[in-house]
């Protein structure tokens, strides 16, 4: 399976520029033949543009993420939608499950090649470490996944790279894939470069960390998305400056690593 990661550079609350340049990111995997694109965290808004987040909010089923559908339908390709800002209420009006009757959250959607929702994720830990993304959003619950491309494909999102218990319970649930949508700033590159890398080797699995890049509001984006597969070895990385970088990723690569190196059956509980 060829998959993509869109290194975008939002626009602090420019959710109309940054629509169009989404829009571009899938028109350009399509031509380059990938199955599978994901798009960073709060492309749409922009991580550190807290006071536009209201103002941003839609429904999972509203016409940010429907349009994005419609290109993956369109385009034949599968999409991990990033992340956007999902006012709760407006999806619950819409007949969506959520965690909370109102307020926001910072979720993902994943869209197979037709264009089906086949998951929806929000975001578990949030970030308050000069941040005011604990403040503004409500967490996640959900684990769910979706069967794409011969993987079973999980998400999590920036800042959940740091809880290695999360991605444990999603190899227990069968994830082979999992993307991470990120906005991760500067100076914490050493970190970016450690945890995802972490991930993969822990549960033997790929994992397709997606950056931001550029200055957001008061934050600068660092850039270098990069998959790794299950033995931790990079597949394809990113530099610094917006890009779409393609991998070339495999299922029984990960059947092949578990069968060979059984770490995964020696734990122990505690």
């Amino acid at each position: 399976m060829r998959l993509a990661l869109a290194q975008l550079s939002p626009a602090a609350g420019a959710v109309e520029r940054n629509r169009r340049r989404a829009r571009e990111a899938v028109e350009t995997a399509a031509d380059r033949g990938v199955d599978l694109l994901a798009l960073p965290e709060l492309w749409d808004v922009g991580y550190f543009a807290f006071d536009a987040y209201e103002r941003a909010a839609e429904s999972v089923a509203g016409e940010t993420l429907s349009e994005l559908a419609t290109l993956a339908d369109e385009h034949d390709l599968a999409l991990v939608a990033g992340t956007v800002v999902e006012g709760l209420a407006a999806s619950a009006a819409d007949g969506i499950d959520t965690p909370a009757e109102e307020g926001l959250a910072n979720t993902a959607v994943v869209f197979d090649a037709d264009g089906q929702r086949r998951a929806t994720y929000r975001k578990h830990h949030l970030f308050g470490y000069e941040s005011a993304e604990a403040q503004l959003l409500e967490p996640g619950e959900a684990l769910p996944t979706a069967e794409i491309g011969g993987f079973t494909l999980g998400v999590t999102t920036c800042y959940d790279l740091r809880f290695p218990e999360q991605f444990r319970a999603m190899t227990d649930r069968g994830v082979t894939l999992v993307v991470v949508p990120s906005a991760w700033p500067y100076p914490r590159v050493e970190h970016w470069q450690t945890l995802p890398r972490s991930r993969a080797v822990e549960n033997l699995a790929y994992v397709a960390a997606v950056n931001g890049v550029g200055t957001v509001a008061d934050g600068d984006l660092l850039g270098r998305s990069t998959v790794y597969d299950p033995w931790g070895t990079t597949v394809a990385a990113a530099a610094t400056e917006p890009t779409l970088i393609t991998a070339e990723i495999d299922p029984e690569r990960v059947t092949t690593v578990r069968e060979e190196f059984t770490a995964l059956d020696d734990r122990r509980s505690y």
